[in-house]
């Protein structure tokens, strides 16, 4: 498993109902979008680390792995703001109002990936999947997700073999090797998914499939308490970036 799948198994918050965390993490992220940068995105930010390494429990250095691949991307979004294309200085040149608006897009980017992992970090997607059923998502959808999760796994488990593999016969010594051994990775994991495939519509149909994957969701039920703490942090968050914003003009 990925280590974020590790984490939201293992998380203090896996018995809480799905609604709970999408109410406080997809509400963080729209937050975030919404208000301006400054205050705002940093007010989301710093509240969404505090809950993630507080009440979540989330490790400090798992959360910077899983981050700094969407900060990565927040940060190539954001250097195109500092050039202009055309005009009096040239083909390429700084942009006057660069530096300022890449800042404003950085925070609010990196804000709303924020409130994003604290849902991926919190919530297990076997518990979010079969859930979706019920909020109107149709079963064969739901079933080929769950499929399709379950093999990438497995998957994933065949190609780091693989690799260990390669490395130890020394297929990794010279860049033309390194090649080889690519191809020869891309073409034994193409073989082994369909071989996983047709393994596993042999063991549905020796079960008994009948067109729906049958999945047993732990009871858990909507905490009113915790979705009016999630209500109360929101709406701190936009008062006191109405207040902040205000006194800052």
């Amino acid at each position: 498993m990925l280590p974020i799948d590790v984490a939201a198994h293992s998380s203090r918050w896996r018995r809480r109902h799905p609604c709970e965390k999408a109410a406080l993490g997809l509400g963080l992220t729209v937050t975030a979008v919404c208000l301006p940068p400054w205050p705002g995105a940093v007010l989301v930010g710093a509240a969404t680390l505090a809950v993630l390494l507080g009440p979540a429990g989330v490790a400090p250095r798992r959360l910077w792995r899983a981050f700094r691949i969407p900060l990565g991307f927040c940060v190539t979004g954001a250097v195109p703001l500092l050039f202009a294309v055309g005009g009096p200085d040239g083909p390429v040149a700084f942009a006057p109002d660069g530096p300022p608006e890449a800042v404003r897009l950085l925070l609010r980017t990196s804000a709303a990936s924020l409130g994003v992992l604290l849902f991926a970090f919190t919530t297990p997607m076997s518990d979010l999947l079969p859930r979706l059923v019920k909020a109107g998502v149709p079963p064969a959808v739901v079933d080929v997700a769950l499929v399709m999760y379950r093999i990438s796994f497995l998957l994933l488990d065949a190609i780091g073999n693989i690799r260990q593999a390669q490395a130890a016969r020394l297929g990794h010594t010279t860049r033309a090797a390194a090649w080889r051994s690519l191809a020869g990775l891309g073409a034994t994991a193409f073989v082994r998914a369909f071989d996983r495939a047709s393994r596993l519509q042999t063991g549905l149909a020796g079960r008994g499939y009948d067109g729906t994957l049958r999945v047993l969701v732990p009871r858990a039920p909507v905490s009113r308490t915790f979705l009016g703490g999630v209500a109360a942090l929101l709406t701190g968050i936009v008062v006191l970036t109405l207040v902040l914003e205000r006194f800052a003009l």
